[in-house]
């Protein structure tokens, strides 16, 4: 190794933010592995599907040599060695119950659950932010226990309930919005053949170039981003409402109150950054409370997506396909972390500097 090299190798180790962010990186490889060797050891204690699904409907004979052409009858231990293999190889199996590769449900259904949890971040985002700053700034008055008592109402209610009374009130009592799918049954066909489809439904819906298509999808939209995103905005609402309290009550927003800045900008200008950081650590662990209430929500409106298709696979008791969405599940949820850590880390240097110090 050359001098130059020595140096640049050891300029890296002393600049605390690039180690902080390869740490924070290499915490993804055990977390996944964990989450699969789990969740793989459980679906196998609940026996093979094929039995299940064929128990009664073919002789024992067959159903034994199907289920040793699957390779179910081998040792869980061999199962599991050969899993792992082919997972580094990217190769997550075939689903028993849909007859194709798991990284094609993967890619057909993917899209849909990524489209949901967008549009419901946007609807927490608009809701959470705004009302916690008027919650803050309206401190123990008539709006701040208003909004509180929304927020609490809207946490404490489960998503898929909050999604029938949504369908209730303006599917059937005010119908205005439909209630189930992502798009018309009329305007699918148009959807599936423009000339690069994402799965987005929003964005090829745009690429059609007609108006009627793209508000059809966007009023199919607006009741499951609801009750997806409302649930996210209650926990953003009372976050920056206490982080705003918090804030305004320092003494440099004292003395900048004491200059006669008005609330408002005291408010937006100088309480709003630094009540931030917490906003944004919560932002990201609260994707996975996103991807498990999709789950529901996507059930609930019947929207295709990756959390409807897995209560179905689950009642199949397909184990590849299960593995495959937990698995692209825990990715998402790790790299989100990830990647919220190293913003945090670039704005706060407290955080990554805490961060030595536990080493």
């Amino acid at each position: 190794m050359t001098n130059n090299e020595k140096h640049i190798k050891f300029k890296f180790l002393k600049n605390n933010f690039l180690r902080y962010c390869l740490v924070r990186f290499l915490f993804i490889i055990p977390t996944i592995f964990v989450l699969v060797t789990v969740v793989f050891f459980l679906t196998r204690l609940t026996g093979d599907p094929i039995t299940v699904a064929l128990s009664g409907k073919l002789p024992p004979a067959e159903i034994a040599a199907r289920v040793h052409q699957a390779g179910y009858d081998r040792p869980i231990i061999v199962q599991y060695v050969e899993y792992l293999g082919k997972l580094l190889h990217g190769d997550l199996g075939s689903s028993t119950s849909m007859s194709m590769p798991v990284t094609e449900i993967l890619k057909r259904y993917g899209a849909a659950t990524l489209e949901l949890a967008i549009l419901a971040v946007i609807v927490a985002l608009a809701v959470g932010i705004p009302l916690g700053k008027l919650s803050a700034r309206y401190r123990d008055k008539l709006p701040d226990v208003v909004i509180r008592l929304f927020s609490i109402a809207c946490y404490a209610t489960p998503v898929f309930f909050l999604g029938l009374l949504l369908k209730l009130v303006f599917s059937v009592y005010l119908p205005i919005l439909p209630s189930n799918g992502r798009v018309s049954t009329l305007y699918e066909s148009q959807l599936q053949s423009v000339p690069f489809p994402t799965g987005l439904n929003i964005i090829d819906s745009i690429q059609t170039g007609n108006s009627a298509i793209v508000v059809d999808v966007l009023t199919h939209a607006i009741l499951p981003a609801l009750a997806l995103g409302l649930l996210t905005a209650a926990t953003f609402i009372r976050l920056i409402r206490t982080n705003l309290i918090s804030t305004l009550s320092s003494d440099y927003v004292f003395a900048v109150r004491s200059r006669g800045v008005t609330e408002k900008r005291i408010l937006n200008k100088h309480a709003w950054k630094p009540a931030l950081m917490p906003i944004i650590t919560v932002m990201g662990m609260n994707i996975a409370m996103l991807l498990a209430g999709a789950i529901l929500t996507e059930t609930t409106f019947e929207w295709k997506g990756l959390g409807y298709q897995l209560s179905l696979l689950i009642k199949a008791r397909d184990f590849n396909a299960v593995q495959g969405v937990v698995i692209l599940i825990a990715i998402i949820v790790s790299v989100t972390n990830f990647i919220v850590d190293v913003a945090a880390a670039a704005i706060d240097p407290r955080i990554r500097q805490s961060g030595e110090e536990q080493k």
